[in-house]
């Protein structure tokens, strides 16, 4: 058992897996995005600073859930996200979409470089299939 101390409560907690909150604080959390998603829903074109200050919610959670792409900015809003890797303004998640495609490529092309062959046999093992011995 996995027993850690709340990020945000102080209490401890069981540890399963993601954030190190426990699951009151994360239903909670979960409850104050459900607010700030109506919130943007009834209020199209607020600054994330109007969302944050009429939610009671802080700029960096709302920040968080950009980069988590639970939330997105609008097209005419100001870019203040920003490619992890080369720097180029987003509207939501860590990499824009030319990085992400091209780390795809890079992994998928690690993959197919990786891939297991199949045992080579030795001439022998081929005439008796009994027993057989792997390079």
């Amino acid at each position: 058992m996995d027993v850690r101390t709340c990020k945000k409560c102080k209490r401890l907690f069981n540890y399963l897996s993601g954030p190190t909150i426990c699951p009151s604080c994360r239903d909670a959390l979960e409850a104050k995005f459900q607010e700030v998603k109506q919130y943007i829903e009834e209020h199209r074109g607020s600054t994330m600073h109007e969302v944050a200050e009429a939610c009671e919610v802080e700029v960096q959670q709302i920040r968080q859930w950009l980069r988590e792409e639970r939330l997105e900015l609008t097209e005419g809003s100001a870019p203040f996200l920003t490619c992890e890797s080369c720097g180029t303004p987003i509207r939501s998640g860590r990499f824009c979409d030319k990085c992400r495609n091209a780390m795809t490529n890079n992994l998928q092309s690690i993959i197919k470089s990786n891939k297991p062959t199949e045992p080579t046999l030795y001439k022998k093992d081929k005439e008796n299939p009994k027993m057989r011995f792997l390079k």
